[in-house]
């Protein structure tokens, strides 16, 4: 077994990739908006796999680090399309609410880095 796939935050950003392509099924998004998304929630698991494959603690955190700010990236997309219309208080709510779960395990696992 690989170490990333022993975070829990793993296995939450796949849960979250995976909700942003039935969201794709379920809105009618512009496919700019679309790749846009999807890269963003990707790097967030990639970005996760590949720090936790680092051997210095100073590059483990740099990813988890840029895996924080694709959260952030997805945030903000999400609420354009809530702006936009394109999805509904409720579903911007329920993934609004993974992304704040999936950012502060991230921010456990970059203090961690700090801490050590």
């Amino acid at each position: 077994m690989f170490d990333f796939e022993k975070f829990p935050v793993y296995h939450e950003s796949e849960q979250f990739y995976l909700e942003v392509l039935n969201l794709f099924k379920e809105n009618k998004i512009s496919k700019d908006a679309k790749d846009q998304l999807k890269r963003a929630s990707m790097s967030i698991v990639l970005n996760i796999a590949e720090g936790a494959g680092k051997y210095s603690k100073n590059d483990k955190k740099n990813f988890y680090i840029i895996s924080r700010g694709s959260v952030n990236e997805c945030v903000a997309l999400l609420r354009i399309f809530k702006l936009e219309r394109i999805i509904g208080d409720n579903q911007y709510a329920i993934l609004y609410n993974k992304l704040l779960n999936i950012g502060k395990m991230l921010s456990g696992l970059i203090n961690s880095m700090i801490k050590r």
